[in-house]
């Protein structure tokens, strides 16, 4: 859809009422709004499942949060201004999205993977408590993307990791709950016998998790 300021496939339950919880889907670096969607059949049915798509086209396919480059020795390098500002135009979106569909705003689960689990760490520690809970799968806690030094919040994390994650390794992830719980946040963390992706397990895992919290 393209109504709002950045476009998002919906799954609508039956009744949408202002006790309906939201389910944000955030997908990672060079995928779309079609990935993350695919989990939505089997998320709460009682539930408002929105998958949003990053603002920046790639030029070889897919879209972006924020751009990621590599010098001459192949270190990454992520852009913390286009980070922050992605940060700014999700908490647009999600202001549209509660407008339109008057939700629940106790209830707003962001979901992101990967650049999308990063995204949202930032936009928890940007927009304190406007989202209660977090669940970031395959990412891990860029301090560059905030825009002050991280202070305690009344959301609650799940955090999961590929303990073979090729691409962020799980080290970067495992130091997301420290930080959460020297700030007495509440903090789930789990580890698969997975690469860069969501296993099965991790799925039932943090569905779970939301189902006992809506």
């Amino acid at each position: 859809m393209t109504d709002l300021s950045l476009e998002y496939i919906a799954r609508e339950p039956k009744v949408i009422s202002t006790h309906t919880p939201l389910i944000l889907l955030i997908h990672g670096y060079g995928s779309n709004k079609e990935d993350l969607f695919s989990f939505a059949a089997e998320l709460p049915e009682q539930a408002l499942v929105i998958s949003v798509q990053a603002p920046t086209a790639l030029p070889f396919g897919g879209y972006a949060w924020y751009s990621i480059t590599f010098d001459a020795d192949e270190n990454k390098f992520s852009n913390p201004d286009e980070g922050k500002n992605s940060v700014q135009k999700l908490n647009i979106f999600i202001d549209e999205i509660i407008n339109k569909y008057n939700i629940n705003t106790d209830k707003i689960f962001m979901t992101g993977f990967s650049q999308g689990a990063i995204l949202s760490y930032a936009y928890s520690f940007t927009f304190l408590n406007k989202v209660k809970y977090i669940v970031a799968l395959s990412g891990y806690f860029n301090r560059e993307f905030l825009l002050d030094t991280p202070t305690t919040n009344t959301s609650e994390y799940f955090i999961s990791h590929g303990s073979v994650d090729q691409v962020i390794p799980v080290d970067w992830a495992q130091k997301a709950p420290q930080i959460l719980s020297n700030l007495n946040i509440n903090n789930t963390y789990k580890e698969y016998p997975v690469g860069h992706g969501v296993h099965p397990n991790n799925f039932y895992d943090f569905k779970r998790w939301i189902e006992e919290r809506l």
